[in-house]
Parts: structure tokens; C-alpha cells; sequence
């Protein structure tokens, strides 16, 4: 029964991350900046909910036909590409039809929404992890690519994960607190706002939302999980930040985005709270 579980999760999680790329790609633009509603060619996105649903190839840079050299055929396929995949480009070069990766995002939704599973079993917290799982995989793409998490998703997690706490605390077989998954939403949200307070710079005002949906997550089961998943998310952007300091590509004021780290700590510190409940 486990192993069908994890096998469901899994695919849930292919299925939602599916649609990840394409808000991701919409979502990731500069403050201030209008959302995304058009491939880099310019043509329209269409598609579901108003084009935020579809796939992140352009169907209209495919149809365009690519020439080729005098006194050669057609050229190859780059590797994983198919007839439609190319399209030229103004200039006569060659492009690629796709806008925003495909692949890589289904994969680590599937994973995380799989190992939820496998750790939190057939208790119902497990169908609030397996909704708020893309909706952390698509803030962490955001984050990663323009270091920004936009408040139409990071207000709407918080307040999506209070309500469906709220409804599996009245479930029987939950493993949690709501009242505990309350306050530590408060307590790591206000603990991020006091290092926005202390360092504007270095911590964006996007992370303290974003800790209020993680604490509230993490103090389902109970304020040691809080410290764990937080401690975990720092650990893990120290180490990506000196890493980079390392090798020279980043300085001690360099920026980075930590919605990432925060997003994976949490993740780290939710299995360590089912497999202990």
C-alpha cells in the first residue's frame, strides 16, 4: 500500500510539475515589469487559464521553416530535439522553439512529492504537502532565476497551507498541531522580518512571506521541526554562498537567492517530522 502511495505521489507530482514551466517563465521577470504574455519571438501565449497553463514550446516559432545552405539538406536535430524543435531566427540562424525548460522541473516535483509520501504515509497532512509541493518548486525556479518571489504566489501558499492545515487537523489519524502550525509560521515569519529589519540588503522582504507558508508547514509538527527545517535552509545557503566565494564567483555581498535553501530546508525538515510522528 506504501509503495502504491509513493508510486501515486510521484506521478501527481510529474503531472503538476508539468505545468510549472510555463508560470515560471511568465513569473521570473524584474520588479515592476509586467508578468510575461508572449514567447521571446513575441507571439502570444495561449492555452488554459488564460495562458498560464501550456507547454513552454511555441508552436508558432516551430512552424517557422528553417532554410538551409546552398547545396545542403535540412540540418540535423540538435540531441533531444525533434522536427519541430527548430525554427529560424531574424538573422537566418537557427533557434530553438522551446522558451523555458521542460524537464528538470517535473523531475524534482515528482521526487519531492514521492518522498513525502514515503515519509508522511496515509495520513491526511499528506494531501496539503502534495498541493503546496509545485507551488514551492515553481518559487524556487522563480527565485533561482531573478531572485524574486512574486506576493501573488508567496501570500496565497500562506494562506492555502492555514486553511488546509486547518482542515486536516479536523481529520482523524493527523500527526499535527494547527495551532502549533500557526504559531510557527508566526515565529520563523517573524524571525526572517527581524533579519529584513537588521539587513534590508541581504534579506529580501519576498523570504519573510515565504517563511510564513514554510514555518506554518515545519510547526505541524512542532516547534523542534521548526528549528530543524530553518537551521537546514541557512546551512545550506552558507554553504552554497562560500562555495561560490571559493571558486571567485561571488563576493561576501554578492546576492543570492535563498527562497531555494529555504524551500529545500523546510522540505528536509517536513521528512524528519513524519517519519518522527
Amino acid at each position: 500500500m506504501e509503495a502504491m502511495l509513493t508510486v501515486l505521489a510521484a506521478l501527481w507530482g510529474a503531472a503538476a510539475g508539468l505545468l510549472v514551466p510555463r508560470a515560471a517563465y511568465r513569473f521570473s521577470v524584474e520588479p515592476e515589469e509586467p508578468w510575461r504574455d508572449a514567447c521571446p519571438e513575441g507571439h502570444a501565449l495561449t492555452g488554459a487559464v488564460r495562458g498560464w497553463l501550456g507547454s513552454t514550446r511555441c508552436a508558432r516559432c516551430a512552424a517557422v521553416p528553417v532554410p538551409a545552405a546552398p547545396g545542403e539538406g535540412p540540418a540535423p536535430d540538435a540531441p533531444g530535439e525533434g522536427p519541430g524543435d527548430r525554427a529560424a531566427g531574424p538573422d537566418g540562424t537557427r533557434r530553438t522553439a522551446r522558451y523555458a525548460p521542460g524537464v528538470l522541473v517535473p523531475v524534482v516535483t515528482a521526487l519531492s512529492c514521492a518522498v513525502l509520501a514515503a515519509a508522511t504515509g496515509l495520513r491526511p497532512e499528506l494531501a496539503v504537502w502534495l498541493l503546496l509541493a509545485p507551488v514551492a518548486v515553481l518559487l524556487a525556479t522563480i527565485d533561482r532565476r531573478v531572485h524574486r518571489l512574486p506576493d501573488r504566489l508567496t501570500l496565497p501558499a500562506a494562506g492555502a497551507a492555514a486553511v488546509l492545515l486547518g482542515a486536516a487537523a479536523l481529520l482523524p489519524e493527523h500527526a499535527g498541531s494547527w495551532l502549533s502550525a500557526l504559531l510557527g509560521g508566526a515565529a520563523l515569519g517573524g524571525f526572517y522580518f527581524l533579519l529584513f529589519l537588521i539587513n534590508p540588503n541581504g534579506m529580501g522582504f519576498g523570504d519573510v512571506k515565504l517563511a510564513l507558508s514554510l514555518g506554518m508547514a515545519l510547526g505541524w509538527y512542532g516547534w523542534a521541526v521548526v528549528f530543524a527545517g530553518g537551521f537546514a535552509g541557512f546551512l545550506l545557503g552558507a554553504v552554497y554562498g562560500f562555495g561560490l566565494m571559493v571558486l571567485k564567483r561571488a563576493g561576501r555581498k554578492t546576492g543570492i537567492p535563498f527562497g531555494p535553501f529555504m524551500i529545500t530546508g523546510a522540505l528536509l525538515g517536513l521528512l524528519l517530522g513524519a517519519l518522527a510522528a
